[in-house]
């Protein structure tokens, strides 16, 4: 089997270190569960409204997913590809919080990207991360979608897999619109 693994560049690890401090600056106590599913959603409407994704990551059918798995990772120890961007801060009651540990930099993000980062925040800042893997499972979306073609949806559901090695294809997002289905491929071929 062979193992796939994602290397970033300096821009792209620049880019999801601030968006992510941008997000704890903006949501207050933010778990790794919701700031997963917020990246998820960042690149979920910004590829439906534009064709572009706002991070470009890979993410995975997991229960609980859609997950960027090496993001996943990341969140789950003491940063390695992130650090000097964030830190993880566990409470007394044994919950982890995410905390930046510089200001946000905006070099990597187009007035586009901020105004899609607002509306991420308020329409979904105040959900919880539970609710927000709800809306990210909810029927005909890409999670959804992926897991009933590959006939893991119910396997899921039910508990009895955690987590998959299957891709969410985001082109389905924009196959309705042919100029977001070519931007869509022409920035996959080229990043």
């Amino acid at each position: 089997m062979t193992k796939f693994y994602t290397k970033y560049s300096s821009d792209q690890i620049s880019k999801i270190g601030n968006t992510i401090i941008y997000l704890a600056n903006s949501i207050k106590d933010i778990s790794k569960t919701k700031t997963l599913k917020l990246l998820y959603i960042l690149d979920e409407l910004s590829i439906r409204k534009s064709g572009i994704p706002f991070l470009n990551l890979r993410y995975k059918v997991w229960k609980f997913g859609p997950v960027a798995e090496d993001i996943f990772i990341e969140l789950s120890s003491s940063p390695t590809l992130l650090k000097g961007y964030i830190e993880r801060k566990p409470t007394i009651d044994g919950k982890t919080f995410l905390n930046p540990l510089k200001e946000f930099n905006d070099d990597e993000f187009s007035e586009n990207d901020i105004g899609l980062l607002d509306f991420v925040i308020s329409r979904f800042g105040n959900k919880t991360a539970l609710e927000l893997v709800s809306y990210t499972h909810r029927k005909k979306a890409p999670w959804h979608n992926t897991a009933k073609h590959n006939s893991i949806l119910e396997l899921l559901e039910n508990g009895e897999i955690n987590n998959t090695d299957f891709i969410i294809d985001f082109s389905e997002l924009v196959s309705h619109d042919s100029r977001k289905k070519e931007m869509y491929e022409d920035y996959l071929a080229h990043n």
